[in-house]
């Protein structure tokens, strides 16, 4: 374990709130929709429903000289913000497998520009913001090899993209997801590193490594929803060795002295995804401007060599 002034180590901070559950990646896209957050995007079918009713609208007719009679109101001009949206509101979204067992989702939301829309895929859940034009394009690490993603909008409208990434029983990916303020950090040190070395990988490093670690999700709110996700490459390892993972984040006038759930997922080379929930006690308010460091989150990584 690395040392550095002005840090907080764990003991017994972190305890198992909820029960530890293990997802399976086979399942119909049904059962994979009862995800976290599949709530709202439930809208959709009930949206694609809406001929229902229509059997009891009755349809009347009037008479000529009513029509001839009949004061029409004038039309509305359209207020400001009706006029600078587009005439189409249609959302829509591509899923597309690049390199590294990732996804490219592309979205589209013309009525939405600089709105926060959340992003499910496979029990992660994220938020970020379409740009000026309601459009979106990131890269997304993969959970499963049949990848189903999950695009929810604020006003409960949602969409849904899929695509196939054979890559991912290449890789040992780990997951860690909340939801706040709070900025956690994902840190892997690889086959001995020490802390800043070669082989120290976490989002923001300047080391490089065999593996890599992608933050996903802004937002400065209580419902902000953000992830980090390592990803290991195993069949191209060529070093054989333990990878040690920990966890750390800040102590601020926002996050002390509360409780912190966290979530995290981890899909290993037998193709399991297992999930655990956990609730963190942030240290009291006297430490604000400490680093709290986690070591007992996430088992090690044992690679063998290829």
């Amino acid at each position: 374990m690395f040392v550095i002034k002005n840090y907080v180590t764990t003991g017994g901070t972190v305890a198992c709130a909820l029960a530890i559950g293990y997802l399976m990646q086979s399942g119909s896209a049904q059962q994979r929709g009862a995800e976290p957050g599949a709530k709202r995007v439930a809208s959709i079918s009930e949206q694609e429903t809406g001929l229902a009713g229509l059997e009891s609208v009755v349809l009347t007719s009037s008479s000529p000289t009513e029509a001839r009679n009949e004061i029409l109101p004038e039309p509305s001009a359209p207020t400001p913000e009706q006029s600078h949206l587009p005439s189409n509101c249609d959302l829509s979204a591509r899923a597309l497998a690049v390199p590294d067992a990732q996804v490219r989702l592309r979205v589209k939301a013309p009525c939405n520009p600089d709105e926060t829309i959340e992003i499910h895929h496979n029990g992660l859940v994220f938020s970020t913001k379409t740009d000026a034009l309601g459009g979106l394009n990131l890269t997304v690490p993969a959970l499963s090899e049949y990848a189903i993603f999950l695009i929810s909008l604020p006003d409960e409208k949602g969409t849904v993209a899929t695509t196939h990434v054979p890559e991912i029983n290449s890789f040992n990916r780990i997951a860690l997801q909340w939801q706040g303020e709070t900025d956690l950090q994902l840190h892997a040190l690889e086959f001995g590193a020490g802390y800043g070395e070669e082989g120290h990988v976490w989002s923001g490093s300047d080391t490089s490594g065999a593996g890599s670690v992608i933050h996903l999700g802004q937002g400065g709110s209580d419902a902000a929803r953000k992830i980090e996700v390592y990803s290991f490459p195993i069949q191209s390892a060529t070093e054989a060795g333990t990878i040690e993972l920990s966890v750390e984040t800040e102590v601020t006038k926002s996050n002390c002295g509360k409780a912190l759930n966290v979530q995290s997922l981890e899909w290993r080379a037998d193709q399991r995804l297992r999930s655990r929930d956990l609730s963190l006690d942030m240290p009291g308010c006297e430490v604000v401007g400490d680093f709290l460091v986690l070591n007992n989150l996430f088992s090690d990584l044992t690679i063998a060599a290829k």
